[in-house]
């Protein structure tokens, strides 16, 4: 059978281990012999650290407070933790990412707490059953392991505590061997019903908790934010009835901070590789505009006005967009969002949880006409079949997990690969007939269906050889949820005793065969469950998590996670590193930036954690070698020197959030520190420790100032006009013939526009069916945030809705193109597609109003007429003057024959290149860059057009040009917006031509080079 191999060399592990032994340092291992009087057979221990006690046998800390205060604070310096200002209690912290091996850690540190002190006795107190049987699993396969390494702590004795087996507890009080009680604190906080609290005969007539008080044990909280129940909660009552000698609290996600002793966060481990790297696919939905949808995502009861935030569809412009919106009773959807589909839809009643319950009972009523609907939180009306999207979901979870299964097999790495399912509800799952046998629910269905059909696929034959895939999908699959007494699967609820009943026997199936689940000899690849994985249950294969159900609460992202960040294992149970390897795949709806901001604030709530803060002590972990070779830490002086500086410098602000100042500093190489700092490093550390010391301090600024490329509001300047060029007499002659404004008007062919409509529409594409696809991003979690960057995107897969209804299509079109009901019917009916409004009514509108509106535009350029209005309309010079021009330096060119000293540009390609190619060749004398107030009125709107040039070639007659410039030469296209207004504009300066002797020519150009082929 597989084993699992623990490595006992790892450097964080040990330095979280060392943080806590050191906190006893100077703590002597203290000799006594007693006797314990309630025994009868009592004889003489020889014990090491025990106090004498007529209730057996105790931990004894002989140090005072004031001695652990000043061991904590040099473990916070080590480690470039803010020291604490005192000793407030016997609690301590160590802050571990999931998936670093916590609870090794923990377990290792009573080995070395008892090699160095002598302490014996520990109770380890969990939140849940789940945790509870994981620590045990853990306890029981590390035994080898840790007997190995500690050979004198041979015997060792772990337990879990029941309350029907209280002899285990007098045991524990009187054995001098290491004794291990792991509890829930379920099982522990309630006095009036717990047998902790009564006598009993199985403890010689003592309450048990008494026995346990007179040891003084060590407590380690694992997930103290669950247990605690808050500062004074009943989880942390029971733990200080236990008389600690302290209490060793550890998590990846600390609610109270207590003494922290040590810290991993999601970002080193993230950064140094000690957990997978996080990718997500996110399934989009395109084209699903044709239903009146609306989601409730929250309600709000704010000083007394009532709101609820929805998820809806917007017309904006010409994009339907789905967006959050705040709505009260009453509001008309067909307003808000003004779209006719909501027509006579409104919000009813808004129902907001009440303070002392969160979620709940939130709800919004949707009222219409013959309906009226409530929604809870998380649900939606008019939406794709959510089936049809669990449906996608599966599939892709299936298709990732043999995608991984492949190429394991390619390289030849003997590696199981799991994924995990989290589902809204356990009847979705399995199910039970009247004589109780089990049937599968709408997910297992689908699961079976879609791996059968993957399976048959050409792609994964190789996977696939020899197996008969009926039954082979029936034994792929399981659900691990709590299992009531009749083997039926409930929801789990761990507040009662029945409840911990049931959590147990689901919980001692999955956990206890965590080697047999990693095995290829073991079929079961996918699981599916409800809550029953949350905290407490990981296994290192896991390489898929997906989640058919909405990832509601705070820490839920970060929870789900969880089960999967642990680096994999192979056939031998030997660990991987390596992200070609250890890629966690997330299949989600939620879209991948979403993802990652949602990710971002969970880990800056539960870790405190702060992206782009700079913290006093940022830089006091900062390694120093001394000259004999010993390294230390910078520490927290120096750290908060370095600090103040940036403060004093305006780098971070009074909180130390990281300014656009010195992430312009960095970007271009000036950011140095300050000279008094500088000396006093190299007058303690030594020159080279100095400069090492220095380039650390910027390696972790940059890793806290993040990815952005910034705009400086400084840059921002007023471009100024060049009065030598503005009043020569060359610039004058070129104004003079292009100063002019015109009036236009438009005639053309009415039965030529309907004809010419009705074919536009028959030659767009073809219309899609709603679709769905998968994205595929990166996650990267650094100190400057978490990003997400896009990877790749599936093909679409249609999605078949059959309960459209058909929007008023004519009304619809009459608003988007003006023209009258009679057309748009012609138009329609000659176009010959309008099947295809029923297979996709929206896209359809959308493509006709776009066909239609085109088809217009070529139709107004086509008959637009220009006249000059009269000699005293024009554009007068003065305005170069008047109308001020601003810019960003980075996005100005310096310039000499151009009006305005510098030339502002939109694009770094064409208009830089442009005026760069103006400025060197001689032929151009002056030239300007026309200001954005200088317009010619177009049917489409007013078209700005780009440059004027004066050209002189070696004495010949000057010419003028109004150039526009292109990246590429779609201007001759004019069903495009810009290449129609391009084109009237020709038609402006061809009409202010007539009357002119040697007139501006009108070109397009891409390049100078092309501007002067029109000169030769």
């Amino acid at each position: 059978m597989m084993k699992l191999h623990f490595e006992d060399d790892l450097d964080y592990q040990k330095a979280a281990i060392d943080s806590v032994v050191n906190l006893f340092k100077g703590q002597e291992i203290s000799r006594s012999e007693f006797t314990v009087t309630f025994q009868a057979d009592s004889s003489p221990n020889f014990s090491l650290g025990m106090e004498e006690s007529q209730l057996g046998i105790g931990n004894r800390l002989l140090l005072v407070d004031e001695e652990i205060e000043e061991n904590l604070r040099r473990t916070q310096l080590t480690n470039g933790l803010r020291p604490s200002e005192k000793l407030a209690s016997g609690d301590f912290t160590v802050e571990m990412e999931t998936g670093t091996g916590k609870t090794y850690v923990y377990l290792r540190t009573i080995f070395e707490l008892n090699k160095n002190y002598g302490f014996t006795k520990f109770v380890i107190v969990v939140p849940s059953v789940a945790i509870k049987e994981g620590t045990y699993k853990t306890l029981q396969i590390t035994q080898e392991h840790f007997e190995g390494l500690y050979p004198k702590a041979k015997g060792y004795e772990y337990f879990l505590y029941n309350s029907s087996k209280l002899g285990q507890v007098r045991n524990f009080a009187t054995s001098s061997n290491i004794q291990i009680m792991v509890t829930t604190v379920g099982a522990i906080n309630k006095k009036d019903v717990n047998n902790l609290y009564k006598e009993n005969e199985n403890t010689g007539g003592e309450k048990p908790i008494d026995l346990v008080r007179a040891t003084n044990p060590i407590i380690i909280v694992d997930e103290p934010q669950s247990v605690d129940g808050g500062l004074t909660g009943k989880g942390k009552e029971a733990l200080t009835a236990m008389n600690p000698l302290c209490t060793l609290r550890y998590s990846a996600t600390h609610i109270d901070k207590h003494h922290m002793a040590f810290r991993l966060d999601a970002v080193d481990a993230y950064e140094r590789g000690l957990v997978k790297q996080i990718e997500v696919a996110s399934l989009q939905i395109d084209s699903g505009n044709n239903k009146p949808y609306i989601r409730l995502e929250s309600t709000s009861n704010k000083k007394g006005s009532i709101t609820a935030k929805v998820e809806i569809d917007v017309q904006r412009g010409k994009n339907i967009k789905r967006e959050f919106l705040t709505v009260e009773d009453g509001d008309d959807l067909e307003q808000i969002t003004n779209r006719a589909i909501y027509e006579n839809m409104q919000i009813g009643t808004i129902t907001c949880a009440s303070k002392n319950k969160k979620g709940g009972n939130e709800s919004i009523e949707v009222k219409g006409d013959g309906f009226d609907q409530t929604l809870n939180v998380g649900e939606a009306i008019g939406g794709v079949d959510p089936d049809e999207i669990k449906r996608l979901m599966i599939r892709r979870t299936i298709k990732e997990h043999f995608d991984k299964e492949l190429t394991f097999a390619a390289n030849k790495q003997p590696i199981k690969v799991l994924s995990l399912f989290f589902i809204d509800s356990v009847e979705h799952y399995r199910q039970y007939d009247e004589n109780g046998n089990i049937v599968l629910g709408k997910y297992a269905k689908m699961f079976e269906e879609e791996y059968r059909k993957l399976a048959k696929s050409a792609d994964y034959q190789s996977l696939f050889k020899e197996i008969d895939l009926d039954t082979d999908a029936s034994e792929v699959h399981n659900g691990y949820f709590s299992i009531d007494k009749k083997g039926k699967s409930v929801e789990t609820a761990e507040n009662n005793q029945a409840g911990r009943d049931n959590a147990e026997r689901a919980y001692s199936l999955i956990m206890k065969e965590k080697e047999k689940l990693l095995s290829f000899d073991t079929k079961l690849k996918f699981i599916f469950s409800h809550s029953a994985l949350k905290e407490g249950w990981d296994n290192p294969n896991v390489f898929q998590i997906c989640t058919l159900r909405d990832m509601g609460s705070e820490r839920e992202r970060r929870q789900t996670l969880g089960r999967g960040l642990r680096l994999c294992v192979d056939q031998s149970g030997m660990r991987l590193r390596g992200n070609e390897i250890n890629t966690l795949t997330v299949i989600a709806t939620e879209n991948y930036e979403k993802f990652a901001e949602n990710l971002q604030k969970e880990i800056e709530q539960d870790t405190g954690i702060r992206f782009g803060i700079v913290e006093e002590h940022q830089f006091a972990d900062i390694r120093v070698v001394s000259e004999s070779g010993e390294p230390h830490a910078l520490g927290f002086e120096q750290s908060k020197k370095v600090w103040q500086f940036l403060k004093d410098e305006n780098f971070v602000d009074a909180k130390g959030k990281v300014q656009d100042t010195l992430r312009a500093a960095l970007k271009d190489g000036t950011f140095e520190l300050p000279e008094e700092i500088k000396q006093e490093l190299i007058e303690t550390h030594g020159e080279a420790q100095a400069g090492i010391v220095a380039s650390d301090i910027q390696g972790v600024l940059r890793k806290l100032a993040g990815k952005l490329d910034i705009k400086n509001a400084d840059d921002r300047k007023i471009i100024r006009t060049r009065e030598a060029v503005l009043e020569s007499d060359e610039f004058k002659a070129l104004w003079e013939r292009i100063k002019y404004k015109t009036t236009y008007r438009v005639e053309f062919d009415n039965l030529k526009l309907i004809n010419d409509c009705a074919e536009a529409i028959r030659s767009c594409p073809p219309i899609t069916k709603t679709r769905a696809q998968f994205r595929k991003a990166d996650i990267a979690i650094g100190k400057g945030g978490v990003t997400a960057d896009e990877t790749s995107a599936s093909g679409f897969t249609s999605i078949h809705e059959n309960d459209i209804e058909l929007p008023d299509i004519i009304t619809d079109l009459q608003d988007k193109t003006q023209l009258t009901r009679k057309s748009i019917v012609q138009i329609l009916r000659d176009s010959r597609r309008l099947q295809d409004f029923t297979r996709n009514p929206q896209q359809f509108m959308d493509y006709c109003s776009e066909a239609i509106n085109r088809t217009k535009r070529l139709a107004l350029v086509d008959g637009i007429r220009y006249t000059q209005i009269g000699e005293e309309h024009y554009y007068a010079q003065e305005l170069f003057q008047q109308e001020e021009l601003k810019g960003y330096l980075k996005n100005t060119l310096e310039t000499n024959k151009s009006v305005y000293t510098h030339v502002v540009y939109d694009s770094a390609g064409v208009e830089k290149t442009f005026a760069e190619d103006l400025e060197k060749n001689e032929k151009v004398k002056v030239y300007a860059k026309l200001p954005a107030w200088f317009k010619v009125p177009t049917p489409l709107g007013t078209y700005n057009p780009d440059w004027a040039v004066v050209v002189e070639d070696e004495g010949e007659e000057k010419l003028y040009f109004v150039v526009e410039t292109k990246g590429s030469t779609w201007w001759d296209d004019l069903r495009h917006l810009e290449g129609a207004k391009i084109k009237c504009g020709e038609k402006h300066f061809e009409e202010i031509a007539k009357e002119t002797e040697n007139p501006a020519k009108y070109i397009k150009s891409t390049d100078v080079d092309g501007m002067m082929g029109y000169v030769d």
